[in-house]
């Protein structure tokens, strides 16, 4: 695909397939970005980027893929490409392309490939990291110019279903072989940062594999944590992790467990409900409850009325202050013989390079929080996790689990 400084091209006919994308090349993605950045991104300081990509040869046994969205597949979008005029710029063709960049079909379809191809991401593994990371934050910059705002249907179309499958180990018979959860994705709005809880990042899905690998490890047994334990997911985003849980603690003799998954951003909390109901469309209740909750100002109305014997969090950190207000909120609601299991992404480049310092820095602070017999809860255990391929986003080098209690 070429892509001329005045003439970009429609969407449904020049973004390459997400049917098939562990197969596009660095140059095809490339293409695809400029092509939406020249159109929708006219103005160079309204979404300015260059592709970023080295040139590379391409595999020969990599062929180029046809026009698709991964959606349905698109009619002829009735406008001229690159070389179907003259090389003069006419005041007809300003029209044309004016008429494109408002064509509501159009930007539907390129929101839709945007939003797919950054919850995907993961999955072009042939891409090296930093490549991919700079593809990524491209297409939320084009995603970002948007400025309208799809009708409550066409978002509804935007959201990307996906299936997690973790195999089940070390859980007495009978037990299924692995526990399924399917996640909506929703679109990011590109305008809010706050709302990465809308997407399912790399942190949740391996802790959700760690744990059902080896339950006992993370002390889901009844003989540590009783018949009706209480647990508690802080940033609970997707709900991946509870809805996990919920899955796999009726197999550990812990179907009185109460779990809540707990967010702060509305549109998150609003997603995180509708994972909890498709994935539980028969039970009422849900095995999983969700409330909103302010780490800063931690609450005492119900479902949080009562002491969390376990609490997790996944990749919840991305502001200094977030580690003391998730420290401040943890000691809050464990238990005195409680234990928070926390894992978070490390990053080496961009904006979050070492923001995971603020976590080990806050929980050993002289002022952390102390029960009343004196003890202080802090991070008794920390294990370095190596990236897994095909998990996560390209920025992501590896994860840190803390084991978090009370000593």
């Amino acid at each position: 695909m070429s892509v001329s400084r005045h003439h970009p091209l429609p969407p449904t006919s020049s973004l390459p397939s997400l049917r098939s994308l562990d197969t596009l090349t660095e140059n095809q993605i490339s293409a695809a970005l400029r092509n939406l950045n020249a159109l929708y991104c006219p103005l160079p300081r309204s979404c300015d980027f260059q592709s970023r990509f080295k040139a590379r040869k391409q595999p020969r046994s990599v062929a180029s893929t046809p026009a698709d969205s991964g959606y349905a597949t698109p009619a002829d979008s009735g406008y001229a490409s690159d070389n179907e005029g003259g090389p003069e710029h006419t005041d007809d063709e300003d029209d044309t392309l004016n008429a494109l960049r408002a064509d509501a079909y159009e930007r539907t379809f390129a929101t839709r490939w945007l939003t797919g191809f950054i919850a995907r991401a993961e999955e072009l593994n042939h891409i090296p990291e930093d490549s991919l990371e700079r593809a990524i934050d491209d297409a939320a910059s084009v995603l970002a110019s948007f400025s309208d705002r799809a009708g409550e249907n066409d978002e509804e179309d935007l959201t990307l279903i996906r299936d997690f499958s973790f195999e089940l180990k070390n859980v007495p018979s009978p037990a299924p072989e692995k526990i399924q959860v399917r996640i909506n994705d929703a679109p990011l709005s590109g305008a809010d940062h706050t709302d990465v809880g809308l997407q399912s990042w790399g942190a949740s899905i391996v802790f959700s594999d760690l744990i059902c690998s080896s339950p006992a490890r993370f002390g889901l047994t009844q003989r540590i944590l009783g018949s009706s334990p209480r647990i508690v997911e802080l940033g609970a985003g997707t709900g991946l992790i509870s809805l996990m849980l919920a899955n796999l603690l009726p197999h550990l003799d812990l179907a009185s467990a109460t779990v809540i998954a707990t967010d702060y951003h509305p549109a998150v909390l609003e997603n995180l409900r509708l994972n909890v109901t498709s994935n539980f469309p028969s039970k009422t209740p849900a095995p999983v409850q969700t409330c909103l909750l302010d780490w800063a100002l931690p609450s005492s109305e119900p479902p949080l009325d009562a002491p969390a014997d376990l609490l997790v969090a996944a990749d919840v950190v991305y502001a200094p202050e977030h580690a003391v207000w998730l420290r401040n909120c943890a000691a809050h609601y464990l238990t005195p013989d409680g234990v928070f299991w926390l894992i978070f992404t490390v990053r080496t480049t961009g904006k979050f390079e070492g923001i995971g310092d603020t976590i080990e820095r806050a929980f050993a602070a002289d002022d952390s929080p102390k029960t009343e017999d004196g003890r202080v809860l802090k991070i008794v255990d920390v294990e370095k996790l190596e990236k897994r391929r095909g998990v996560g986003r390209g920025d992501e080098t590896g994860y840190k689990l803390f084991r978090i209690s009370w000593v």
